[in-house]
């Protein structure tokens, strides 16, 4: 077995941990470990801290080293300079929002399982010829929705995704119920006011919900 096909079960693995991987962009690394407790105890492990603010690699590595269950991963990676940061960080995954060729040259090189970006059917071909099955469709409301999506699984069978962007409680059956979906990405479950607030249990009752959403599936 191949490198990458290594690294694709292993992408694959925690895409099944939940219907939902909670998005995160944190601002303040102090809210890191008790967010992420929070999330786990909800029932979604897997979590995206995103590297769009100066606390990302921090909170990774906070988590990382502090929480019992969480699989932490990060995204928005755009070069091999945030692979490499974010291995040693802890992140255990890294979601990018596209792709080039220098960035897949670089996940090549990199022992961190990449969830790559593709919003086009022409994408999915050119990260499939690369051997990736398991995909994120970004951003998946705006380009095209559970529709698009749908239309998908039969001319690309092999291929399963995690679609992200703009979906939330109430739209996200919409996409699980899809036969190429394993779960989908959401910004929902830490939204800016409960971070910034410190309110750990809303957090973990959004969690709950979200991974119930299992079930409805």
């Amino acid at each position: 077995m191949s490198n990458i096909e290594l690294k694709q079960q292993h992408v694959e693995a925690t895409m099944r941990l939940a219907p939902v991987i909670p998005v995160v962009v944190i601002d303040d690394v102090r809210a890191a470990v008790p967010m992420a407790r929070a999330l786990v105890a909800g029932g979604t492990p897997a979590i995206e801290v995103t590297l769009r603010t100066a606390a990302a690699l921090d909170a990774i590595r906070a988590i990382a080293a502090e929480v019992e269950g969480a699989v932490i991963g990060v995204g928005t990676v755009l070069s091999a300079r945030d692979l490499k940061a974010a291995q040693q960080a802890g992140a255990r995954f890294a979601v990018s929002p596209g792709v080039s060729p220098y960035l897949l040259d670089a996940a090549d090189d990199s022992e961190l399982p990449l969830l790559p970006g593709a919003a086009t059917a022409s994408e999915a071909m050119s990260l499939l010829e690369r051997g990736y099955r398991h995909l994120k469709f970004f951003p998946a409301v705006p380009a095209g929705g559970h529709k698009l999506l749908g239309a998908w699984a039969s001319p690309l069978p092999l291929i399963r995704f995690c679609p992200t962007g703009g979906i939330g409680l109430a739209s996200a059956p919409d996409f699980l119920a899809l036969p190429n979906v394993i779960c989908v990405g959401g910004s929902w479950l830490t939204p800016a006011n409960l971070l910034t607030s410190g309110d750990w249990s809303a957090i973990e009752l959004l969690a709950r919900e979200a991974a119930g959403l299992r079930q409805a599936t």
